[in-house]
Formats: C-alpha cells, sequence, structure tokens
C-alpha cells in the first residue's frame, strides 16, 4: 500500500527529464504516458500527482528543453565579441558571427526543433497548447534579442522585443521548417546578412533624409 506522501509518486523533476528525452528520441506526437514512465523510472499516477496530466507535463518538457537550447547558445556566444571597424561593420560581422552559432547549435538540438514543428501542428486543435506558445512568446523575443545582440534579455525594451525579437523569432521559425524539409536548404549566416543588405542596402533614400530616432518627421508639403 501507498505511503501517501509525494515521494512516494516518483519525482517530479524526474519525470520533466524523462519526458525531455522522449520528445529528443521519438518525438512530440508519438511520446506516450508509458514512454514517459520508462524513462523516467516513475509510474503513471506520478504524472497526474505532479503535473495533472501527461499533455501538461509534454509542454513543459517542450519550454524546457527551448531552454536548454537558449542556455547552449548562450554558453558558445560568450566569447564571441568582434572588436574594432567602424559600429556597423561590427554590428554585421556580431549578428553574422552570433547566428553562425545559433545554427550550428540547430542541428544539435535538430529533434527538439522537430517535436517543436510536430506541437505548432497541433495548437489549432489544442487551445491549452497555443496558450502555452503564446506566454511564451514575449520571452523568446527577449531571449532572441538577448543572444544575438550579446545583451541581457532584462536590458531590451518591449519596443525593441516586438519589433528585433519578432524579426528573429521568425527567422528561427523559418530555419525549423527548412531543417525539417532538408537540412540543405538552410541558409548559412552570411546568406542572411547579404538578403538583408540586398533588401535595405540599396533603398532609394539616403540615411541623412530621414529623420532622426527621436524627431518627428517633418510635416508634407
Amino acid at each position: 500500500m501507498g505511503s501517501g506522501y509525494p515521494g512516494a509518486m516518483g519525482h517530479r523533476e524526474d519525470l520533466l527529464a524523462g519526458a525531455k528525452r522522449c520528445i529528443e528520441e521519438k518525438g512530440w506526437s508519438r511520446t506516450t504516458a508509458r514512454d514517459i514512465v520508462a524513462a523516467s523510472g516513475a509510474n503513471l499516477a506520478s504524472i497526474g500527482y505532479h503535473y495533472g496530466s501527461k499533455d501538461a507535463l509534454m509542454r513543459e518538457a517542450l519550454f524546457a528543453a527551448m531552454g536548454d537550447w537558449a542556455d547552449d547558445v548562450q554558453r558558445s556566444l560568450e566569447a564571441d565579441d568582434p572588436a574594432g571597424g567602424d559600429q556597423d561593420t561590427a554590428l554585421r560581422e556580431r549578428f553574422e558571427t552570433r547566428w553562425t552559432r545559433v545554427l550550428e547549435l540547430f542541428g544539435k538540438h535538430q529533434a527538439m526543433w522537430q517535436s517543436q514543428l510536430e506541437a505548432i501542428l497541433q495548437v489549432r486543435h489544442d487551445p491549452e497548447l497555443r496558450a502555452a506558445f503564446g506566454r511564451a512568446q514575449p520571452e523568446g523575443r527577449q531571449g532572441l534579442v538577448g543572444l544575438i545582440h550579446g545583451i541581457d534579455e532584462r536590458d531590451v525594451d518591449e519596443e525593441t522585443s516586438r519589433v528585433m525579437g519578432s524579426f528573429y523569432m521568425t527567422l528561427v521559425s523559418g530555419m525549423i521548417v527548412q531543417m525539417a524539409i532538408d537540412p540543405e536548404l538552410m541558409p548559412s549566416a552570411h546568406d542572411l546578412v547579404e538578403a538583408m543588405r540586398r533588401i535595405v542596402g540599396d533603398a532609394p533614400a539616403a540615411p541623412d533624409a530621414l529623420p532622426a530616432p527621436d524627431a518627428p518627421a517633418s510635416p508634407a508639403g
């Protein structure tokens, strides 16, 4: 007969680690509660006890695995800080260097990203999963800006997060899809920089013809 204490129900952390392992090895859609139990050494009842349901555990495990990727990227980027040259060159070099690291670690965490793609395709029929992704968006945007620009994500203001973070998240989402189809289709960091240069580099308006960031545009006429 069970003791009635939480310890008899299995450890919450073990369940999370087991679910993350299943996401890596079996994917989002193919993982069952029994798979998680086998991977964690817990029991079926412990899933409901600690997380309420297998789906809730899987959601937490997926976002925890995404956090592991971000931590891995952060560790890889700590020593990257191009020095010298003008400011624009430094920014381009930093973007290319850091995005190269991001792409390298896409491959290392490929199974997790494929599981994320599987989950995203199910949000239409899973309101709780959709809400979980929605709650994660602001933090994800801030985190990406922090990673790419080499700053503390807590220093990323709301407007920068909305504009730049959304742009980086769009790049990440596109990379996930292309990697799932064929990793060879993924553009390099240099390709991304060159694409952005071609899009905005030959803009007809010269920089000095644009209003200063804090100044209102001149009235027409």
